[in-house]
């Protein structure tokens, strides 16, 4: 670990919309607030009592594969939901071995199985209106009571035809389920959908570029203020139709501004040379109203992206002083390794600064919002072969390892990775359902030698705090508490807490299997804090690690150059650990 300083004075008001002064000890929703901050008001855990921390319950989930996502708690009930076939079990916390009060098996589409980019993975569900509430990978959303796990509603949201999954985590704004696609490798037509919380109706669709009719953008009206059909205008001819742009990472929602906020993917193909132009909405936030879908602003991260920079990472809310200024702010970190704060009112850029080691660009011109590329780094067929990008395409931060935010520190908690990359594109063409990439992306661990960390950051200044460094990428999402302990884990296996103010590591113990998934901290019925968490390495790093498949004989891959022996300590699980003193 290393200090860099103390822990900036940060003004910050009682806590941001959506999370209550007092925590009510559940978890009902992703990332436990509207604000997407993985706070936890619970604070019988620290960093004097972090060290007695022991294993109180696990459970096998049944399914070898990645468990990224978190479960959730409801009052008495811990709800966890597998990767694919989408299994979703209810426990009773109140009895002994914390029995099984019911299992949901839904009907899963297997083609599924053959279009999913990076493994068949879930990241979660949200409790609302008495229901739980999740995406099935074959493009369906349903919702099951909570009580009697009978299934209330299910929708289809997707298209398999044409390259689209749906493993990401829904979110409820007021009466409408927020969902998107995954299928930016697909060369899907992005977008994202509300759906009626009690009947499941699809009541509107955005999608991420094209005319303006179809994004639900107005220019001129409110904030936006987007050239008209700039989603046409900035690409060539109608790549926009085949654009990528998918929704698969989170979302965040202000009540008080009526908005949700939610980043977007990657454009296809890779190779830029098909689709001149920005590429707008590809790699961008977009704020919209819930009720209708309409979009009040965007910012986009990465314009023309060469890299495979998605956005899909966290939108995180909170209340803080910028330039001496209370500002309410959006604070992201993106793939291609800086670390922005927004104005999320107007979407107006205060900071940006970068969390990790990157070579792309110079910096971020803060008057224009856009990035000062080194174009020695650009990539395009004609290019050939441009070695040495830092971050690589797996990011500075993958958009599957969402951060933290303590209103106590003032401070943001992420994983990062350490990666850079050789690029060669290639013409592609696109036949629907089929990967529509057209490169080839090697990786080597970046400067340093380590392949990732875990670190703080200080928002309001654009300046990293504490930094743990690790082995291999860090994978796993984060929660901070009010005890000032913050939790994390590995890619080869271990879980983690560390001091929330000077990173120190107070206590670790080996899971069985590597952390791609998100811990929670939740009061149990017996009123002590629990943290639970998902053991099972997967999502890319199933393509990545090798050999950690012993079920299948046939599956003797061998590991990515850059990670030679991460197979070595981990192997596929399917754990779901709890937590407590």
């Amino acid at each position: 670990m290393r200090a860099f300083s103390a822990a900036p004075f940060v003004f910050v008001l009682s806590l941001v919309q959506g999370t209550p002064q007092r925590d009510d000890g559940q978890w009902t929703m992703p990332a436990r607030d509207y604000a997407a901050t993985r706070y936890s008001g619970l604070a019988q855990i620290t960093p004097r009592t972090a060290p007695r921390l022991r294993p109180v319950w696990s459970f096998s989930t049944g399914v070898l594969g990645g468990h990224e996502g978190q479960p959730l708690v409801v009052g008495s009930t811990m709800y966890v939901v597998t990767p694919f076939p989408d299994v979703l079990y209810a426990f009773d916390l109140t009895g002994e071995g914390y029995p099984l009060k019911w299992k949901y098996r839904p009907e899963v589409n297997p083609t599924a199985l053959g279009i999913a980019c990076c493994d068949a993975i879930n990241r979660g569900a949200v409790y609302a209106d008495g229901k739980i509430i999740y995406n099935l990978l074959d493009g369906h959303t349903v919702a099951v009571d909570a009580v009697s796990g009978r299934e209330v509603w299910k929708t289809q949201i997707g298209d398999m035809s044409q390259g689209e999954t749906t493993p990401m985590a829904p979110f409820v704004a007021g009466n409408r389920v927020i969902v998107g696609p995954s299928g930016g490798e697909f060369g899907i037509w992005g977008w994202v959908k509300g759906l009626d919380l009690a009947t499941g109706k699809i009541m509107w669709t955005a999608h991420n570029m094209g005319p303006d009719s179809s994004m639900l953008a107005r220019p001129g009206r409110g904030r936006y203020s987007g050239e008209a059909n700039i989603g046409v205008s900035s690409w060539e001819g109608d790549s926009w139709r085949r654009g990528g742009a998918p929704v698969w990472g989170w979302i965040s929602y202000d009540p008080q501004l009526n908005l949700i906020y939610f980043g977007t993917g990657n454009p296809g193909p890779y190779n830029t040379e098909q689709r001149p132009g920005e590429n707008k909405w590809t790699n961008s936030v977009l704020a919209r109203r819930p009720s209708d879908g309409v979009l009040m602003w965007a910012y986009q991260f990465t314009p023309h992206d060469s890299w495979d920079f998605d956005s899909n990472a966290e939108m995180i809310l909170a209340d803080i002083m910028v330039g001496g200024r209370m500002r309410k702010v959006l604070v992201h970190f993106d793939k291609n390794g800086f670390a922005y704060t927004l104005d999320r009112v107007t979407g107006e850029l205060l900071v940006a600064e970068p969390f990790a080691n990157l070579n792309w660009a110079k910096g971020i011109n803060k008057r224009t919002g856009l990035p000062i590329v080194d174009t020695t780094k650009t990539t395009g067929a004609s290019r050939g072969n441009v070695r040495g990008i830092c971050p690589s395409l797996e990011g500075g931060k993958s958009p599957a390892s969402p951060a933290a935010y303590s209103p106590r520190t003032g401070l943001f908690y992420t994983a990062t990775n350490n990666l850079c990359m050789n690029f060669e594109a290639a013409p592609t063409t696109r036949i629907a359902g089929t990967p529509y990439i057209g490169a080839t992306t090697p990786y080597v661990i970046g400067p340093g030698g380590y392949g990732g960390a875990f670190i703080a950051w200080d928002a309001a200044r654009g300046r990293q705090v504490w930094k743990i460094e690790e082995k291999f990428p860090v994978w796993s999402g984060s929660v901070v508490t009010a005890g000032d302990v913050v939790f994390y884990g590995t890619l080869d296996g271990w879980f983690k807490a560390a001091d929330a103010r000077s990173g120190k590591v107070l206590w670790k113990f080996k899971v069985g299997s590597g952390v791609v998934g998100a811990p929670i901290s939740y009061r149990g019925p017996d009123g002590k804090q629990y943290i639970a968490v998902y053991a099972g390495i997967g999502g890319d790093w199933f393509l990545l690690s090798g050999d950690v498949r012993s079920d299948d004989p046939a599956d003797v891959r061998p590991p990515a150059d850059f990670v030679p022996d991460l197979a070595r300590h981990t192997s596929q699980g399917g754990i779901v650990w709890i937590f407590g003193l």
